[in-house]
Formats: structure tokens, sequence, C-alpha cells
């Protein structure tokens, strides 16, 4: 027998009836869906004057009523927020995307990290390779030579952590790249998804500003924007919500995952949090030149290994996207997604068992 649902809607909705009772049944649908633990929804007009949000589950499993703004972990919605930090770091002249990472990353760290047919090609690796999934590197989470990968333990819900060196290890000793760094000049490009890019690309923004991610994403977007809700595992603000988070789950169990979730340097946030950031990205008003955000777009290459998490623990990361013009080169996550009705924007989270 089906466990009944609980849904909360926000007060401060303002869609026409039919909008809301279409809505409404939508959620319902996708809470009630097998495999789905909890879910969120939030969709509103490029102007803010239409709006609609709510969250819900089955109402015999929640400790906690979920709420519109309850925050969850985004994973690897939080690479929008690198990328941003990266175009910001070139408009102030801290980086250029194409420059090779041994312009900013010491040779003792990335000697030997892309070895290919034979041949070190770490030195042909630009930003720009990294930003956009094509440098050919392997993704730190993926298969190894040897022991358990760290989608493993995702899947088992096991605990685990590790640090930006272990990534460096790992890549270097356990895992091969897929292919050489790509010649971006050309019309289409191999682009293969790795975490480990993004972990490099964090690496090089705290090297050549001297600041931790923690804080450039304080200073340069949440601050600014008025995120609240939006932040670093491990670096809560004093006054973010006090929302209970989103549970995690390993088939019906709830499970702490804290060491992953902070070793994986991905977010906590709210639809709303992210609704507001992807409105003022596409904007440009996160950029000094509102060009910028054109390079968001500049590449549309198929990541054929993009993460789906449709795991028994995990918010599905890749699917509880907030929509966005175009296949961003980019801008990962959204690789191979068409664009929304010009004028809206949504954001969406579920939870799966």
């Amino acid at each position: 027998m089906t466990a009944p649902l609980a849904m909360t809607q926000a007060p401060d909705n303002h869609v026409p009836a039919d909008v809301d009772t279409r809505l409404t049944d939508l959620l319902a649908e996708l809470a009630s869906r097998g495999g789905i633990r909890q879910a969120a929804v939030a969709v509103a007009s490029d102007d803010g004057t239409q709006r609609w949000s709510a969250a819900a589950g089955p109402a015999d499993t929640i400790a906690h009523p979920l709420r519109p703004d309850t925050p969850f972990f985004i994973a690897s919605i939080t690479k929008r927020f690198v990328i941003t930090l990266v175009l910001q770091a070139q408009e102030r002249g801290e980086i250029d995307l194409a420059a090779p990472i041994t312009d900013y990353l010491p040779a003792n760290t990335i000697t030997g990290l892309h070895v290919f047919g034979g041949v070190d090609r770490t030195s042909s690796i630009t930003v720009r390779h990294l930003a956009s999934h094509t440098s050919g590197l392997p993704d730190h989470f993926e298969r190894r030579r040897d022991g358990p990968s760290l989608n493993e333990h995702l899947l088992a819900g096991r605990d685990t952590a590790w640090t930006f060196e272990d990534v460096i290890r790992t890549t270097r000793d356990r895992q091969r790249p897929h292919f050489a760094p790509q010649d971006l000049a050309a019309p289409r490009q191999k682009a293969r998804y790795s975490d480990t890019g993004f972990q490099l690309l964090i690496r090089i923004l705290e090297t050549v500003t001297g600041r931790p991610f923690a804080d450039l994403l304080a200073e340069r977007i949440t601050e600014p924007l008025g995120l609240t809700s939006t932040w670093l595992p491990g670096h809560r603000p004093a006054g973010a919500t006090t929302t209970a988070l989103l549970p995690l789950y390993s088939g019906r169990t709830p499970v702490e995952l804290t060491s992953l979730l902070e070793s994986s340097n991905d977010l906590f946030s709210t639809t709303g949090d992210l609704l507001a950031f992807q409105r003022a990205l596409l904007r440009g008003d996160l950029f000094r030149d509102p060009h910028s955000r054109g390079l968001l777009t500049e590449r549309r290459n198929r990541l054929r290994n993009i993460p789906i998490l449709r795991t028994d623990w995990a918010p599905c990361s890749t699917r509880s996207v907030v929509s966005c013009p175009g296949g961003a080169a980019l801008s990962p996550s959204s690789a191979t997604r068409e664009p929304p009705e010009r004028g809206s924007f949504t954001a969406r989270n579920s939870s799966c068992i």
C-alpha cells in the first residue's frame, strides 16, 4: 500500500489556479514514483511576479515536515558556482582560460597527471580544458585499478573522506586518461565528465586569489546575491536557515555522510537560492562584463558519462538541475539539456531511494 503524501506549499505562491493545480499534480506524481524519497520543486517567471514552490514526501517517514525552503545537497550543480568564479577570476586578470594549468599549479603536484600514449600531456591542459571537460582526465569517483571506487562507496552509503592530494594520487597512480587534451579550435571535441578537473579548478582559484574556496563563494557569489541558504559543508554561515537538511538514505535507512560531503567541495542550497543564482547568472549580474555569460555556452559537446545518481542514498544531482539555456561547455550539468521556455526558471530536487 502506498504511503500517503505530505505536501507543503510556500505561503507566497502566486500563479493562476489552473497552473497551481497542474504543478501540485506534477509534484505529487514525482514524489510518488518508485525510487523517490522526497521532492521539492520551484518555478518562477523571469521577473518573479509568478512563482510557485512546494515540497512533498511520504507522510509516515518524515521526522520533520518538508518545506519548500528545506536545504539539500546539490552535488554537481555546484559546478555552476565554480565556473562563475572562474569567469570572474578571468575578468579580474587572475587567470587566463587559455593558459596551461602548469602556470598555476606546482610541478610536484601535477607532473605525470595525464600520461597518454606514453607521453605526459599535462602541460597541454589549459584552464578551458578543465572547464569544458575536454582534458581527457578521468573522474576520481570512477573505477580504479584496485579497491572500491567512490561511486561504490556512494551506492553502499558508506562515509569516507579524501583530500585534494588523494585526488591527485588516485588520478596519477590508479586511473588513466581517456584521451589526449582536445583541440579547442576544432568544431567538435571529445568530452568526458571529470570531477577531477573541477577539483583542479578549485585549487587554481585558491592559488591565484590566496583565498579558500568557501571564502570565494561567500565574497563573490552568495553574499552579493543574498543567498543565505547556500553554503559549503562545514561552513554553514551563522545567519543561515536553521531548517533541518533533506536527509540522505541507503535503502530506507537514513545515513550520515558528513566526511564524504565535506570532501566533495559541493554545496547545500535550496530551490529558492538556486533560482536567484540562476537568474543572476543568466542576466550577467555576477560579471563585470555581462558578455562574459556568453562563455557559458561556447561549446555543446555531449558528455557521455555524465552521472545520473538514481542510487539508494543520494539526491539526484544531475536530475536536480536548475534549467538554463543551452548545453554549456562551462556548465557541465547542463551539457545535454535543452533550454526551457524563455522567461522562466525552474529548480527541482528529488531524493532517491
